[in-house]
């Protein structure tokens, strides 16, 4: 259970790309208390310097500001790696439909110069951040690896095309690759703020500040929400995983499935707070629902999700609470 027990050899050192971000920099600091080396990697295009100031101080963490997009940058980040974590993305459905030209680069060019300077370095796994968007319009509860849909979205295209090079980078040149499909995480330090914020904290922080939070479409879309432990887990046991596992995606999630409306009514019970939402209209490109089937990442990464969505979003609003 957990990733607390799972050990690395004395001095192994990770790279953590998006550093700064919200995946990102709860994988640093989990690395860094289990004693192991980090160095991290952003351009701050979405992640956020305070987030990283939280490790400068710890002698085992360093830190590069950088692009992905830069080859040169990808090579000097992997040097002396064992382990990288990719999380360098954009992330966001819409946002991806009005800048398709800068997903293709930022999400494709970008992981593919990471696998390329892994390959180079000699890096012994290569983990990076895939997305449940890649089951497009695949109608079928629980989605399951190797049944997918029609792509809805330049962002849901990036990360399958990710998941293709993954494959041929683990069959060509023998660079052990785990995607890892996310569904809908979220936790501490997930911003709440923007156009193209997650739903979760814009709603606490909404609720917080007394304001009507808009719901996109009838609020009867469901998803899996995923705490962020349970995400750090899946990155280490992938890095722990056997060569037999490479080459492939899994689920990462908790498998459960819970409705935006009843989250909203959660949360404002949870908040004390009696105040109604707007129903604006559904955005473009959003699966309606989403649950996952995490076998496949239970037998052969053996991911044992310990964070449930209610234990998970008691954490998020203590969290949120004390930190806006």
């Amino acid at each position: 259970m957990g990733y607390q027990d799972i050990n690395f050899p004395e001095g192994t050192k990770f790279l953590v790309t998006g550093a700064a971000g919200f995946i990102g920099s709860n994988l640093v600091e989990a690395i860094l208390k289990l004693g192991y080396k980090v160095r991290g990697l952003d351009d701050f295009s979405t992640g956020k310097r305070e987030n990283i100031d939280l490790f400068m101080d710890n002698f085992n963490f360093e830190f590069i500001e950088g692009d992905i997009r830069n080859l040169n940058i990808c090579m000097n980040a992997c040097k002396d790696v064992d382990y990288v974590l990719n999380q360098a993305a954009w992330g966001s459905v819409p946002r991806s439909i009005e800048m398709p030209l800068l997903y293709e680069a930022i999400n494709i060019k970008g992981t593919l110069n990471m696998m390329e300077a892994a390959r180079q370095n000699g890096v012994k796994k290569f983990v990076y951040a895939s997305s449940s968007s890649v089951y497009g319009d695949e109608p079928n509860l629980p989605k399951k690896e190797g049944i997918e849909g029609n792509l809805l979205s330049p962002y849901a295209l990036t990360k399958m095309v990710d998941e293709e090079y993954g494959k041929q980078y683990t069959k060509l040149y023998g660079l052990d690759t785990y995607g890892l499909r996310y569904f809908n995480v979220f936790g501490k330090r997930q911003d709440p703020n923007g156009a193209y914020a997650a739903v979760i904290p814009k709603f606490i922080k909404q609720l917080l500040n007394d304001q009507q939070p808009t719901i996109n479409g009838d609020g009867k879309q469901s998803r899996d929400f995923t705490y962020i432990e349970n995400i750090i887990e899946a990155n280490l046991k992938a890095c722990n995983a056997s060569d037999e596992a490479a080459g492939q995606a899994y689920n990462i999630a908790y498998g459960g499935r819970e409705y935006l409306i009843d989250i909203y009514h959660e949360l404002c019970k949870a908040l004390d707070k009696d105040i109604e939402p707007i129903f604006g209209v559904e955005r473009k490109g959003d699966i309606k629902h989403s649950n996952a089937d995490i076998s496949k990442a239970k037998e052969l990464l053996g991911y044992d999700p310990e964070w449930s969505f209610e234990k998970g979003i008691v954490a998020a609003i203590e969290w949120y609470k004390e930190n806006l």
